[in-house]
């Protein structure tokens, strides 16, 4: 359904009449709005999968559409390049839209002023009209799916005054072989393995299952996948749905019950069997890794090279959101980025791409120390830290760290 602010009653009452005239009627900056946001930077908390990044969200294309991850919060935020004034919003909602939203405003990419909220809404288009704010970037904040999937928007459309060509930002860097390239996603792997299973070998993690104490329930996999995160979840909902006679079909429901706690009702011993057992199914393998990228691994390679960072960045996003989750309150990964980002700027933005990163992982290590499981901040401080302050950001071997004290090596 389409939502229009209408005009204020006596204006409505005089243009019916035709007794007002044009400048009694409309303000006076109505004449000069433009679309602001077409073909302009747009970054966004996670994408479902490569296939529906942000950009799509500003292409003018009704066909094609970004997606989030299945998670809340989310957003998506464009920048107008300058600041500029904001008459109007149009979003354009694929069939998974949120209930509850808020539009946000800024100058600089990390103080938000909200501008618009609703709780109750239903889809469709919204066109929110009239408008009086002003900022350089415009965001989308969700705060309530109103389906089991993501955010998802044909199009994000920002009216006002400025101009419509958009004028030149800071270039974002080239980032050289990034981490989507097959060698540099392997180191990756044994990189997050040598501090979630204390080894390189990271596709011997198919069949790992135990409860680590975190509050998390069970964690598992080859990116611990936790039965108390949802993403366990998804995994075992997605493998059923590849092959639906599995091991683990049969505590679907349990894993529905248990999802936001760290109790083992329904699971236990039978199911921790189960999934050692499903680890020599190559589907099982095959959907592990499926989800990994999905839910981790290109969302948070996406934002990273959004925000022009070489290959140590987009390990350092990934690795944080393996552990902290893609959500955007304070301790996951979106509320690390916005942290980092209050204090220093991105590539993309102009900044230098070792302030950033070192204001990255500070805001990381702040976050781990918040939880007692993960108060060893060693996959920070002696590992992703000593590759920064070696100007190592391309990643490459020879690469020596220690984690937990224990020390790894990759020759190339």
């Amino acid at each position: 359904m389409q939502h229009a602010r209408p005009l204020a009653g006596l204006t409505a009452g005089l243009l019916a009449a035709g007794l007002a005239t044009a400048a009694a009627t409309t303000p006076a900056t109505a004449a000069a709005d433009v679309l602001l946001s077409q073909g302009r930077t747009v970054t966004a908390s996670s994408i479902e999968d490569s296939r529906f990044p942000a950009g799509l969200a500003v292409d003018g294309d009704t066909g094609t559409r970004w997606s989030s991850a299945f998670a809340d919060p989310s957003w998506i935020q464009v920048d107008l390049g300058s600041v500029s004034q904001i008459h109007r919003v149009k979003l354009q909602w694929e069939a998974a839209f949120g209930s509850g939203y808020q539009v946000q405003t800024s100058v600089d990419g990390a103080s938000w002023t909200s501008v618009f909220s609703t709780s109750t809404g239903d889809g469709a288009v919204d066109d929110l009209t009239g408008l009086t704010a002003s900022g350089r970037y415009v965001r989308i904040n969700g705060t309530k799916r109103a389906t089991a999937w993501g955010y998802s928007l044909w199009e994000f459309q920002v009216y006002g005054t400025g101009t419509s060509t958009p004028t030149p930002t800071p270039t974002t860097p080239s980032t050289g072989v990034d981490l989507t390239d097959p060698h540099k996603k392997d180191i990756a792997m044994q990189l997050v393995s040598s501090a979630e299973n204390s080894s390189l070998d990271w596709r011997a993690q198919f069949g790992y299952i135990e409860d680590i104490g975190d509050g998390r329930g069970y964690t598992g996999g080859i990116i611990g996948f936790c039965s108390g995160t949802s993403d366990m979840l998804a995994l075992v909902e997605y493998y059923t749905q590849v092959k639906p006679s599995n091991g683990l079909a049969t505590f679907l429901p349990a894993l529905r019950s248990v999802n936001g706690t760290d109790s083992h009702a329904g699971l236990g011993t039978p199911f921790t069997t189960a999934w050692k057992a499903a680890a020599s199914d190559t589907v099982f393998q095959a959907a592990q890794q499926h989800e990994r990228d999905r839910v981790y691994f290109n969302p948070s390679v996406s934002q990273a090279k959004s925000d022009g960072l070489h290959a140590l960045g987009q390990f350092a996003y990934y690795d944080a959101i393996v552990m902290h989750g893609p959500g955007d309150d304070g301790v996951s990964f979106g509320g690390i980025r916005r942290t980092a980002m209050s204090k220093a700027k991105t590539p993309a933005q102009g900044g230098s791409e070792v302030t950033y990163l070192n204001a990255f992982l500070d805001a990381r290590k702040a976050a781990m120390l918040t939880e007692e499981a993960h108060s060893d901040t060693s996959r920070v401080d002696t590992a992703q830290r000593v590759f920064l302050q070696a100007g190592n950001l391309n990643l490459n071997p020879p690469l020596t760290w220690k984690v937990y004290g224990d020390s790894y090596t990759i020759a190339n």
